[in-house]
C-alpha cells in the first residue's frame, strides 16, 4: 500500500488508475460497495492500480468546525481498511481553505487528469466536491468526456438504511453498537496506548487498561459494553467488559476514557501497549451509585452479562 500525502509525492511515472474520492471515515459497507466497483472496472480496464482520494482534515472541520463531526478512524486506520477493500494506493488530500476554493473544474484538472492520470472515476451516487460542493456526479461525467476518462455513480444502498459515516455517528451516539458494527461490516473499534488510570478498578477487584479518547475521535456513548481488547504488539485477544465515561461514581473531573476490564484476569501488563478496543454490545448505560457496595455488585453483574455476551 502506497501513502502519498502530497500531491508532489505522486510519482511522475503512475500509470493510468482507476480513482474513487470521499472522506472514506470509518471506510463502512457503502464505501466497500464503492470500492468494489472501482476494483472490478480497473479490471475490466486493465488498469493496474486503484487508488482512493481522501482528505485531512475532515473538511467540515476547516469550513464550520463547530460543527465538524468526531472522526471514526484515524488515517493510518484508514489506510489498513482502504487496502483490505482492495485499494493499492492513497492520495490524502490536505484539505485548507485554498483547496476548499477550488472550482470542481480544478480539483478535476490537478487531481485526477495531472496527478493520477484517471482512467476512470468511481463515487457515490451522492457524492459532491469543489467550492461550495458545486460539482456532482454529472460533472465529472461530462469533464470525462474531454479528458479521457469515465465516470460510474455508485447507489449506497443498505437495505432500509443508506450505510454512511453520519449513520455510524449516530448509532454510536445513541450506545448502538451493534448497529454501527452492522453498517461497518465489522466492530467499531478505539485504538491507543493504555495509560496509568487512577486504578480504582484494581482495588475494587477489576483492574483496567485505561485508553483515553480525544474529543475529536468518536467512541460509543457513556456506558458499559461487551468486547474484545487485542494487545497490538502480540496480537493476543481477550474478551472484555468495557466502561465508557469518565467514572461519575467518583467526585472529580476527567477526561473521557475506554476501560477495559479482561474477563478473569488480573495479572496483565499493559501500561504502554497500544491496544484495540472492538465492542460487541451495549450493556446498560452509565450510572453514578450511591455507595461501593451498589457499584461492585452492578460489576459483577457486568462481567457476567459479558461473558454471556461474548460466548464465555
Amino acid at each position: 500500500m502506497q501513502i502519498w500525502r502530497d500531491v508532489d509525492d505522486v510519482p511522475n511515472d503512475l500509470g493510468r488508475t482507476v480513482v474513487s474520492i470521499g472522506n472514506f471515515d470509518g471506510v463502512h459497507l457503502g464505501h466497500a460497495h464503492v470500492l468494489r466497483e472501482a476494483r472490478e472496472t480497473a479490471e475490466r480496464l486493465g488498469v493496474d492500480t486503484v487508488v482512493a482520494v481522501t482528505f485531512d482534515p475532515h473538511p467540515m472541520a476547516v469550513l464550520r468546525p463547530e460543527h465538524a463531526p468526531p472522526t471514526l478512524t484515524s488515517i493510518r486506520t484508514r489506510a489498513r481498511l482502504l487496502e483490505h477493500a482492495g485499494v493499492d494506493a492513497i492520495l490524502v488530500v490536505a484539505f485548507d481553505r485554498e483547496v476548499a476554493g477550488w472550482a470542481p473544474q480544478e480539483f478535476i484538472d490537478r487531481i485526477l487528469v495531472d496527478a493520477l492520470h484517471a482512467a476512470a472515476v468511481v463515487v457515490g451516487g451522492n457524492f459532491r466536491f469543489g467550492a461550495k460542493a458545486a460539482g456532482e456526479v454529472a460533472t465529472l461525467v461530462e469533464a470525462g468526456v474531454s479528458r479521457g476518462f469515465e465516470t460510474i455513480g455508485v447507489a449506497l444502498d443498505g437495505g432500509p438504511q443508506v450505510w454512511s459515516s453520519t449513520y455510524v455517528r449516530q448509532c454510536l451516539a445513541t450506545g448502538d453498537v451493534a448497529g454501527a458494527s452492522e453498517a461497518l461490516g465489522r466492530p467499531f473499534t478505539v485504538r491507543g496506548t493504555v495509560v496509568e488510570g487512577d486504578k480504582r478498578g484494581r482495588e475494587l477487584g477489576y483492574p483496567t487498561a485505561n485508553v483515553p479518547v480525544p474529543p475529536v475521535d468518536a467512541a460509543p456513548a457513556d456506558g458499559v459494553y461487551a468486547g474484545w481488547l487485542t494487545r497490538l504488539d502480540t496480537g493476543e485477544r481477550f474478551p472484555a467488559a468495557i466502561s465508557v465515561g469518565t467514572n461519575p461514581t467518583f467526585d472529580g473531573e476527567r477526561e473521557r476514557r475506554v476501560e477495559s476490564y479482561v474477563l478473569d484476569r488480573d495479572d496483565l501488563e499493559l501500561y504502554g501497549v497500544e491496544v484495540e478496543v472492538a465492542f460487541v454490545d451495549r450493556l446498560r448505560g452509565m450510572v453514578k451509585f450511591e455507595g461501593i457496595e451498589a457499584l461492585v455488585e452492578t460489576m459483577h453483574d457486568d462481567v457476567r452479562r459479558a461473558r454471556e455476551v461474548l460466548g464465555g
